[in-house]
């Protein structure tokens, strides 16, 4: 096949978890030729799920593009994720692809995820067909999933097609614009006449459709006003435009597993959907703002990154889209993002894990790159005499974190090696050294996505880990003035130690910091050994009197001291300040002060009280409430303590429809009793150490 980028369609495959967007894959690889046998997620011979981790779960773990000659086009499918905790991959196939393609499951109806990703399609005005799957499944109900699909999703949703028959008796497909019915058996299509009790739902389901199409279009409104008869090559063309437009979403059916509809949803994407050529980019422009723009064949080329995969053996591989121009093997482009020169070796075509050798890409095509050194993801690769930069993905901040302890000694090099290379491959996981808490972190964007990250860590690099709560980045202060002598004297037979200072203590506003102030007059300490003190005190204010957590939110005042002539030395000034500090804290009525986190909870109208409740019993203080829509947003600060599975919680409250963002907002005093708790914790932690 020739290629051009109008024959092109590139097409993300959504749905919430357990839809069967693999198995769809699957029966397309299957109807395209691509394989000979049809693959099963269930039976683990997926042609699509190759990854270890996939096949365990039996689910979409990693994005993988599958290029699909079907007919005269080239249909790039993008299999994407169904689990909101690896929707990183799903925002990078829907940032590439022209159109998507939504299932629905036939007796699952519309779920949390599916909502979700309607309106983050919606926000993006990609065009789009609706797939209602699994109609040979026990409780299957196509009518009742229309109905819902039109209550909760778009009135704009129109069947092209209904099943013949459905569960046990599903057995086929009954086109709606011509009028034929095709029974499925041993493989191939037969065409029969439609039964008669489908005639009348036929009929009504076609003049809806025809009214649709025929609105958006003022040719096809005139022909269809003066009651002329619209052929089924007008009304698909309608259809395409009014897809384009957004002003129409048509609904397909079958069942992937039994490859019943397969072939029609691969007619439905290459008539229906947009290519390419009506594609558009957004370019970043030096001052930030973003012009969009048509995808340029005749501009010379530059490509988007949208997905790194880190392989231990091959290196890194990066999956791009050609956005300009033709791109070729064996020449230097731009990596603007980074202001690096990249040579481009070998190119080839993805084909989920392997890939096909090819000379050149040309615009609007998917291709696979391996070695390049620099690229991560949303970087643009470009020719110097055309410097472009497309606007990055928009990745949601990981939330879920969990602290990992290597099981073998001497792999904490290893491991933050490895953790750095699976980062580069996911945007939305992060991995820190946390040197206050002395703990190597890993967040994700949920418990599932971090289990599958460590199994990825122990397969691929060989490092194994435990895993832990992180600790909590206490604080201590001061809450009342103190005066203190802090007073170092040592004999030991030849010269001698001695160092004597007074400070005082007193508490500074909440993120005051530290402040020393040197008021000494008249020489009673040598300005020589001030700073001494003042390296004691710091240095002991690490530690704090507590529970060993550093002190905060003080001013230490050196007011008066003495000196030996010969006895005395910076290291004997340096006890006594560490010495006074360590007094005078103790003194002052020290309080625990912990991480005040202030969070923003989006949740469905119907949980709001669940929610606030939930809250409250973390000890959450509720700001306010403010309307989105269908959605209610809770702002509050509340203990970071409290909130380390915030996003499981949430989840088992919401049914998985609320969502959250954090940040650090201030520290503030634990309560006693708590705190009591957290220093009788810390003291037995030392005990056992």
């Amino acid at each position: 096949m020739k290629l051009d980028t109008g024959i092109l369609r590139n097409v993300v495959l959504l749905s919430h978890g357990g839809v069967g967007k693999t198995s769809v894959t699957d029966a397309m690889l299957f109807d395209a030729k691509l394989v000979d046998r049809l693959g099963s997620v269930d039976a683990g011979n997926s042609n699509v799920d190759s990854e270890p981790e996939e096949v365990k779960r039996k689910t979409t773990i990693m994005l993988k593009v599958f290029p699909i000659p079907w007919k005269d086009c080239k249909i790039n499918i993008i299999d994407t994720p169904g689990y909101s905790d690896f929707i990183g991959d799903v925002l990078s196939g829907i940032k590439v692809a022209e159109s998507a393609v939504l299932l629905v499951c036939a007796s699952s109806g519309v779920q949390v995820n599916t909502e979700i990703l309607w309106n983050i399609l919606e926000e993006q005005n990609k065009p789009r067909i609706i797939f209602i799957n699994r109609l040979d499944r026990e409780g299957a109900n196509f009518l009742k999933v229309y109905t819902e699909l039109r209550e909760k999703l778009s009135s704009k949703i129109f069947p092209l097609q209904i099943p013949l028959g459905e569960q046990m008796g599903f057995s086929g497909i009954i086109n709606i614009l011509d009028r034929k019915a095709y029974r499925f058996t041993n493989g191939t299509y037969q065409e029969i006449d439609i039964p008669a009790e489908y005639e009348s739902q036929v009929e009504e389901l076609r003049e809806h459709l025809i009214e649709a199409v025929v609105e958006n279009d003022d040719e096809l409104l005139q022909k269809y006003l003066e009651g002329e008869t619209l052929t089924g090559e007008e009304i698909i063309r309608g259809m395409k435009s009014a897809v384009k437009e957004g002003k129409a979403f048509p609904l397909l059916c079958g069942s992937a597993v039994k490859n019943i509809g397969i072939h029609q949803l691969l007619d439905g994407i290459k008539e229906l959907l947009p290519s390419p050529e009506d594609g558009k980019v957004e370019i970043l422009n030096d001052d930030g703002s973003v012009t969009i723009s048509n995808l340029d064949p005749s501009k010379p080329a530059s490509a988007f990154i949208f997905k790194i995969t880190a392989d231990p053996f091959v290196g890194k591989l990066a999956l791009f889209k050609v956005n300009s121009g033709i791109l070729k093997s064996d020449v230097t482009l731009v990596n603007i993002t980074k202001d690096v020169e990249e040579r481009i070796g070998h190119l080839a075509f993805p084909k989920g894990k392997t890939q096909e050798p090819v000379g050149e890409i040309i615009t609007g095509d998917i291709g696979v790159i391996a070695k390049l050194q620099s690229v991560g993801t949303s970087d643009t690769l470009c020719d110097k005499s055309y410097m472009v930069k497309y606007t990055p993905i928009e990745f949601p901040q990981p939330q879920y974190s969990v602290a990992v302890i290597p099981k073998s000694k001497g792999d904490e090099e290893k491991l933050g090696n490895a953790l750095s290379r699976l980062q580069e491959e996911d945007p939305t996981f992060v991995s820190y050294y946390n040197a206050e808490t002395h703990q190597t972190i890993v967040s994700g964007l949920g418990d599932l996505h971090v289990e599958v990250i460590l199994e990825r860590l122990k397969r691929k690099f060989g490092v194994e880990v435990e895993t832990d709560l992180p600790k909590i980045p206490y604080r201590e202060t001061v809450t009342t003035k103190v005066k203190v002598q802090g007073r170092y004297k040592r004999q030991t037979g030849g010269r001698g130690q001695y160092g004597d200072c007074w400070i005082e203590i007193e508490p500074l506003p909440r993120g005051g910091g530290y402040e020393f102030v040197d008021k000494i007059f008249g020489g009673a300490i040598p300005k020589n050994y001030i700073p001494s003190v003042e390296k004691g005190i710091k240095e002991a204010m690490e530690e704090g009197v507590l529970a060993g957590y550093p002190l905060v939110d003080v001013r230490v005042s050196l007011v008066d001291g003495s000196y030996h002539p010969v006895d005395s030395s910076d290291m004997a000034f340096k006890i006594a300040g560490s010495m006074a500090l360590k007094k005078g804290a103790a003194e002052a009525n020290p309080v625990l002060l912990e991480p005040i986190m202030y969070i923003e909870v989006t949740v469905p109208e119907e949980f709001m009280g669940d929610c606030i409740a939930d809250l409250n019993s973390k000890r959450a203080r509720i700001l306010g409430m403010e309307p989105q829509g269908k959605y209610q947003i809770i702002k509050a600060h509340v203990p970071m303590a409290e909130i380390l599975r915030y996003s499981i919680d949430l989840k088992s409250i919401t049914q998985g429809r609320g969502r959250y963002k954090v940040e650090f907002s201030h520290y503030d005093v634990v309560p006693s009793k708590i705190a009591e708790e957290i220093i009788a914790a810390n003291k037995k932690e030392k005990e056992e150490a």
